[in-house]
């Protein structure tokens, strides 16, 4: 079944954030040198931003949330994806999902680890590229 239009729009106008010094924001449709220069210091090519946070884009409690997080990091650390830390996020910050960026992971995996825990997209970079929404 196909997402909602706002739905899509929604995700389309998120930041998606990377933390560190500095912060390294994603927009959809919009190339980033600063990721480019991210992946080109860590051998890749690719990389996708996922949460496990609210599956289905249901919210729910923090602490499930969390847990679920922590299992789609080291279910990414197990299969040798690197990760780094961050939030996909409202401009307005009315909402805000803890996410990590799955550095060196193929577009295949990444849809496959976004299935696994439920979400209804995620978002897919290649070096060079602007950030691409993949709804799931």
């Amino acid at each position: 079944m196909p997402l909602p239009t706002e739905l899509l729009e929604a995700y389309r106008k998120t930041d998606y954030a990377v933390f560190g010094k500095p912060e390294l924001v994603l927009r959809i449709g919009e190339r980033s040198a600063d990721l480019d220069e991210l992946l080109e210091a860590e051998g890749a090519q690719t990389a996708a931003f996922i949460t496990a946070a609210n599956p289905g884009g249901r919210a729910r409690g923090a602490w499930p949330n969390e847990v679920a997080n922590a299992a789609l990091v080291e279910a990414l650390n197990k299969a040798g994806v690197r990760c780094f830390e961050g939030e996909g996020r409202a401009r307005d910050r009315k909402w805000v999902e803890k996410s990590v960026l799955a550095v060196g992971i193929s577009r295949d995996d990444a849809e496959k680890a976004g299935r696994a825990f439920g979400q209804n997209a995620i978002v897919f970079v290649e070096r060079g590229r602007a950030p691409e929404l993949v709804p799931l």
